[in-house]
């Protein structure tokens, strides 16, 4: 470049470059600008094909500048980032994609923080933590009240249940051990314990508290009272039903003993006895913050409308369904889902359908009724066989109302269900081996699926929910 600059001179007063000016121009001059005395200046490069008597036009033609990166900042332009120096003059990388990512990260947790505070503050979050605070300020322990519900001391119900002796275990659930106790006013109970308490178990523990105090039924177990917060556990006290479930009289181990005789099933069956129900998961049917929910179906396998795992709907048929089952239970004294019966058969409505449209009824009912010996028993209890096959039918539409049902089974007790009526219930055929000849009227017979066995595994233990 030092060609380009012949007839100028040149100024070196400068620290570390030098200063081209033109012969007309005295060093004082260039001293008298604004420069300080290191000459901090800005250097133009100019294409060797540029020139022009007057100086300045080196500042017009375009330029190109290179410059040699750092092995810091060549990464970081390779990355897609911008080399930049913060105030210190230390080495920074700025990336694109960094700008982006804490937007998003600001949003999402922006996001997070408006759902926290919209479950916060929600009609139902108050609601709930109310109830639950409610129980709490009340609940001293022993000897308070809650919704009209007596509050025991966790040592009273320890001591009644004689330290929670495994020989007092009445039965097990999925979160709970009910035990046998007694009071020490001689009163015979029934104490559920919840484990594993976390705060959806302590919901759970405070809505059927609620729900329990404010029903009176006769065929409901009565709540007797219940634990504080304060407990070690929380327990709820029920009342004792000493005589154990149906199952347990017809194919458990109070079978043994004694079998249910066909009057006491009648009565069973028709409501007519005092039968009590029990752990019917209500606790868990309704949250606080909503008046009415569709839950997923509770109880006993083999009891469930298979229509529910198609539609996932319960319906009043759906009860239908489940007496239809009870029904066949209480004729043969059998398991609801037995898995030592044939595998079209494990199912109990498989099972009845076909003994029913075989007319195979002393394959179905027990023999233990005397029905072989007695005709009255024979025609009622085949009578009442009759009534699953219309319940367990497949199409909901098919099968008949609850109160249908319970007219039916008043005609057979009384026996005021006779051969008219029964035409109209079933129309059989002159022989057993007719199948094909065994129509409900204007009914078609449809096997119950066996879908239920492919979710629930069966167990010894069988509650009175159904």
């Amino acid at each position: 470049m030092k060609d380009h600059f012949d007839g100028y001179d040149s100024y070196d007063g400068c620290d570390g470059f030098t200063i081209y000016k033109l012969p007309e121009v005295d060093d004082e001059d260039i001293l008298a600008g604004n420069l300080t005395a290191n000459c901090t200046l800005i250097r133009l490069p100019i294409y060797p094909t540029v020139y022009d008597d007057n100086l300045f036009n080196f500042l017009n033609p375009e330029f190109l500048v290179e410059w040699q990166l750092s092995d810091d900042c060549y990464k970081c332009h390779y990355d897609g980032g911008q080399c930049q120096t913060d105030k210190n003059n230390n080495f920074l990388c700025y990336r694109a994609f960094g700008g982006v990512a804490l937007v998003m990260i600001t949003c999402l947790a922006a996001y997070f923080i408006w759902c926290y505070k919209k479950k916060k503050f929600s009609p139902s979050h108050f609601l709930s933590t109310k109830k639950i605070s409610d129980i709490f300020k009340h609940d001293v322990e022993g000897g308070s009240v809650y919704y009209g519900v007596p509050v025991f001391s966790y040592s009273e119900l320890e001591e009644a249940t004689n330290d929670f002796s495994s020989s007092r275990v009445l039965g097990d659930g999925g979160f709970v051990i009910v035990y046998y106790g007694k009071l020490k006013d001689e009163r015979e109970v029934a104490v559920k314990r919840l484990y594993e308490p976390n705060c959806k178990r302590m919901q759970q523990f405070v809505n059927e508290i609620e729900i329990l105090s404010r029903l009176r039924h006769s065929n409901l177990v009565t709540l007797y009272g219940c634990t504080s917060r304060r407990s070690r556990e929380l327990l709820l006290v029920y009342e004792y039903i000493p005589n154990g479930t149906l199952a347990d009289h017809l194919h458990g181990d109070k079978a043994k003993d004694r079998s249910l005789a066909w009057p006491i099933r009648m009565n069973i069956a028709n409501r007519n006895c005092c039968v009590k129900v029990a752990d019917f998961g209500i606790s868990k049917l309704f949250p606080n913050d909503v008046s009415h929910i569709s839950t997923a179906p509770r109880g006993t396998p083999g009891f469930i409308d298979p229509k529910y795992h198609e539609c996932c709907q319960l319906s009043s048929k759906s009860d239908v369904y489940s007496l239809g089952v009870v029904l066949v239970e209480l004729i043969s004294s059998m398991p609801a889902v037995d898995m030592n019966r044939h595998s079209k058969e494990i199912n109990f409505a498989n099972f009845a359908i076909n003994k029913i449209v075989k007319c195979a009824f002393h394959e179905l009912i027990d023999p233990s009724l005397g029905f072989d010996s007695d005709t009255k028993i024979w025609e009622m209890t085949t009578s009442v066989a009759e009534l699953p096959f219309l319940c367990l039918q497949t199409d909901r539409d098919m099968r008949p109302t609850m109160v249908e049902v319970l007219d039916t089974l008043k005609e057979i007790q009384t026996s005021e269900f006779g051969n008219e009526k029964r035409a109209k219930l079933v129309a059989g055929p002159p022989f057993p081996e007719s199948e094909d000849m065994l129509l409900l009227k204007q009914v078609k017979s449809l096997p119950s699926p066996n879908s239920v066995t492919d979710k629930w595994m069966t167990c010894s233990i069988i509650t009175s929910t159904k």
